[in-house]
């Protein structure tokens, strides 16, 4: 290998004025590279079924109870409002001991915070009912 220390002529102010490359298309390739071997590791899932959307009719029987969220977080029980969460409590559970027992349906208020509907799902688990659901309007069809 030979090593160029200066121009043959002792010039010594003559300037280099072209960019060497290389280095930058190593690097894009190295990075290309990486991109295209990493991507379909990262888009791969585990094979889970998803729920498919459903709208079923609900019944609805006099037994059942409707409990309802306002906004502001204060509850109701069949249009009468309960005072506070071991109130709730204490109603539900007389409820629980009932053959059969009764749904209990949760109509939340869509501008209610997940607290404050979290409080009563909470005080049915504390009660001991067996079923919960959640009222909700249908999607818009089409």
């Amino acid at each position: 290998m030979a090593m160029n220390v200066g121009s043959p002529d002792g010039d010594e102010d003559e300037v280099l004025s072209t960019i060497n490359t290389t280095p930058l298309v190593d690097v894009m390739l190295v990075l290309l590279i990486i991109f295209l071997i990493t991507v379909p590791v990262v888009t791969q899932n585990a094979p889970v079924a998803l729920p498919k959307e459903t709208n079923l009719a609900r019944q609805t029987k006099p037994e059942n109870i409707e409990i309802s969220v306002t906004r502001e977080g204060e509850v109701y029980w069949n249009n009468v409002a309960v005072a506070d969460n071991n109130a709730l409590v204490e109603r539900l559970k007389k409820v629980s001991l009932m053959v059969p027992q009764p749904e209990v349906h949760i109509r939340g208020d869509e501008k209610a915070r997940y607290e404050s509907v979290g409080r009563v799902v909470y005080a049915c688990q504390r009660a001991g009912i067996q079923k919960v659901s959640f009222v909700t309007e249908p999607p818009p069809r089409g």
